[in-house]
């Protein structure tokens, strides 16, 4: 892995661990479980984050997005999405295999491509897993309501707009059920899901 990619990653887990906000502290040892690295490489790697003027670091505290890296970590957030769409688009990849493949294809620097991927897909506003796509200049369409389907009282038919953080497997076991970004659920249908699949779900109501 490249010194680049590897900043890059840190970034971008950054970003995620502190919910897009740059004023939200998020400690090294937080970033390394997310990672999946030792948190001593964390601080190296967070020092130079805050050397190139991406992050502010503060022992004890952690690190934070800068505006600058904020912008940074949107760009790759938007690569890998636009990828990710692209991929179960165009190649017919399944939702549960495109994440690794465009870890990968983030880290390519090229606006160029990213802007005539952009417009080749469409100007999508999500990605298939239902995560929204940043704009080129870093802001997000409006979402519409959307909660969890545990959270759907009554039950009542409805919309896949997403799915919170889930695993390959259940992303597998889901499309084996023919449930995918846009799929409409009945209530006779979700009675049937696993528990996991309440917490995981994010809809909206269909119309009738």
């Amino acid at each position: 892995m490249s010194k680049s990619t590897q900043r890059e990653d840190h970034l971008k887990a950054l970003y995620a661990l502190a919910h897009g906000h740059a004023s939200t502290w998020v400690s090294t040892s937080q970033m390394a479980v997310h990672l999946g690295v030792k948190p001593p490489s964390v601080t190296a790697m967070v020092q130079v984050l805050s050397e190139l003027g991406w992050a502010e670091h503060r022992p004890y505290h952690g690190a934070r997005l800068t505006a600058t890296g904020r912008k940074l970590a949107l760009s790759l957030v938007r690569k890998h999405r636009l990828w990710e769409t692209f991929l179960v688009q165009r190649l017919g990849f399944g939702w549960e295999e495109v994440h690794d493949i465009a870890e990968q294809l983030e880290h390519v620097d090229s606006l160029e491509l990213v802007e005539r991927l952009d417009a080749y897909l469409g100007h999508p506003k999500s990605d298939p897993h239902g995560d929204p796509i940043p704009k080129a200049d870093g802001t997000f369409h409006p979402e519409g309501e959307i909660c969890v389907l545990a959270d759907l009282d009554p039950v009542v038919r409805c919309k896949v707009k997403g799915v919170r953080d889930g695993s390959d497997d259940t992303l597998s076991a889901m499309s084996a059920r023919g449930i995918s970004l846009g799929s409409t659920l009945l209530p006779e249908d979700i009675t049937t899901f696993p528990v996991t699949w309440l917490d995981q779900l994010l809809v909206c109501k269909a119309q009738e």
